[in-house]
């Protein structure tokens, strides 16, 4: 009876969860757009991306975000946590919801993107998610 353990990297890495992250560009150039693409809901954050490409909920996606009037790119690694299909009710546009991930760049990205938003923040007019 073998005792020695499992070695790394075996069936788990194998696993389709383990493909390469997508990495998306995501320019947006004006305050209404960040309203309609910035997630609130989600704790730490996050943003809708409009992609026909096929993602299911949980997938890593590397985001390369581009915020109006501004022209650093902030890296970020989230996971898919909204999906709206194609053909959705509402005209909504297809596309994911990335939840930005708990740390110190996304809070940074998360306090930036609020204050950018400001009082469109309590807006009732409707987003890309929910």
């Amino acid at each position: 009876m073998s005792t020695a353990p499992a070695p790394l990297g075996g069936a788990a890495a194998a696993a389709p969860s383990a493909a390469r992250p997508s990495v998306i560009p995501l320019a947006i150039k004006e305050k209404g757009a960040l309203y309609a693409a910035y997630i609130p809901l989600f704790k730490n954050g996050g943003i809708f991306i409009p992609t026909t490409q096929e993602h299911k909920l949980g997938d890593v996606v590397f985001v390369l975000l581009t915020l109006p009037d501004d022209p650093q790119r902030y890296p970020i690694a989230g996971r898919v946590a909204w999906i709206t299909p194609p053909r959705a009710s509402g005209n909504r546009t297809q596309g994911v919801g990335i939840a930005f991930p708990e740390d110190e760049k996304s809070a940074h990205l998360k306090a930036k993107i609020e204050n950018i938003l400001g009082s469109a923040l309590t807006s009732m007019r409707p987003t890309q998610t929910i």
